[in-house]
């Protein structure tokens, strides 16, 4: 009797073991889970909500048509997201940069420039876009929703300089005047030369 007894108790204590470590578990997993999807949902409580869009391969082939091959020249992606724009233009020989405020998708592209071999031509950098300064690039890449376009011409125009070549996707910057536009739908995107674009803009 007493062997069932104690057989009994050893069976009630592993099973309590056992609920707690599930529980623990769960705990864990969804502890994990919130602070990730908290990264992603972050953005949309921001005065302007830059959601995580990944660019689509029409896309990316229409901005590398706008780039110089094997060039000196630096480029930075506007919220470079999971860092594919920023490791083609590496691919092509340019020196790029993403800003980013999402940490995993900084991570993310850094290791996604690792495998592709070009970590040493680019950088990714956990930053809010509106405090990065974007004088030292030659090329801008902007994947933006259309409520920040105003803002971003704005800080482009301030920041950039006189020489600087903007490219925008999705939605054009609202004032200038873009040099050249391929137009593919959704794909669409549009070139800029600051200065030439300044310069239109005044005679209009």
């Amino acid at each position: 009797m007493d062997y069932l007894n104690d057989h009994s108790t050893a069976q009630r204590k592993s099973i309590s073991n056992s609920a707690k470590f599930l529980i623990a578990a769960t705990g864990g997993v969804g502890i994990g889970l919130t602070v990730v999807c908290a990264s992603f949902v972050a953005p949309a409580f921001r005065r302007i909500c830059l959601p995580y869009v990944p660019a689509t391969n029409e896309q990316v082939r229409n901005v590398l048509n706008f780039l110089p091959k094997n060039s000196q020249s630096k480029l930075l992606d506007i919220g470079s997201g999971d860092g594919r724009i920023v490791v083609a233009a590496a691919k092509n020989g340019i020196n790029a940069d993403g800003v980013e405020l999402n940490p995993w998708l900084v991570w993310y592209s850094r290791l996604s420039a690792l495998r592709q071999g070009v970590h040493n031509k680019t950088h990714f950098y956990r930053r809010d876009l509106w405090k990065y300064s974007v004088a030292p690039y030659e090329y801008v890449v902007i994947f933006g929703v259309e409520q920040m376009m105003q803002d971003l011409e704005t800080k482009l125009i301030a920041e950039s300089s006189i020489n600087a070549k903007i490219i925008a996707c999705r939605f054009p910057l609202p004032n200038l005047q873009p040099q050249r536009i391929i137009d593919e739908g959704v794909n669409t995107v549009w070139f800029y030369d600051l200065d030439k674009a300044k310069s239109a803009n005044e005679k209009i």
